[in-house]
């Protein structure tokens, strides 16, 4: 099995690592009999000309490769509801089931989804919602993102199960993963 991790580098500099090398480090421990340690600072030479790149680290429980991707965010605001139950709890390299879900997301520019009731996260970022000045994020994702778990050990986030129905109580929605922050989306709809 090989999985993914994402990194955000901006002008030669790894951002968050050390969220990114315990994720790492919890999935190779999951999956993998008696890992060696790998440290991910040590696998990442990015070129440090670069403004913004996507160092995409795939590795199974022999091999790590890293390649680099100028990024240019695409635009997220409109979202459209599926119900679907994909496992995504690790960062899998195979992305087909998210892919499909994908696919779906009609006029949309990207697709919310809800397992057994809940929201859970789009297929490229978890997702926050705000009301009564403070944000909240779905108390189970699809993955357990680096930002959400650094904002959520910082207290800024405040983890609830989250309904459809709940959606128009809340007054604002933000995305977040590894290569946007946390972006709080301006005029956005979701439906």
């Amino acid at each position: 099995m090989r999985f993914l991790e994402t990194v955000c580098v901006k002008r030669g500099h790894p951002l968050r690592l050390a969220w990114h090398q315990r994720r790492f480090d919890q999935t190779r421990q999951a999956h993998f009999d008696n890992p060696s340690p790998v440290s991910l600072r040590d696998l990442l030479q990015p070129p440090a000309d670069a403004p913004l790149l996507r160092a995409r680290i795939l590795y199974d429980a022999d091999t790590a490769t890293v390649t680099y991707h100028p990024y240019t965010p695409r635009p997220l605001r409109r979202l459209r509801l599926v119900h679907a139950d994909p496992d995504y709890r690790y960062k899998y390299a195979d992305r087909s089931a998210l892919d499909a879900l994908f696919a779906e997301r009609g006029e949309a520019d990207e697709v919310l989804i809800v397992r057994d009731g809940l929201l859970t996260d789009t297929t490229v970022a978890n997702i926050a919602f705000y009301r009564d000045g403070r944000w909240f994020t779905p108390q189970t994702p699809l993955l357990p993102g680096t930002v959400r778990a650094r904002l959520l050990a910082s207290g800024f986030l405040t983890p609830v199960d989250i309904t459809p129905k709940a959606l128009p109580r809340f007054r604002q929605f933000a995305l977040m993963n590894a290569m946007i922050g946390f972006l709080v989306v301006k005029h956005g709809k979701i439906g």
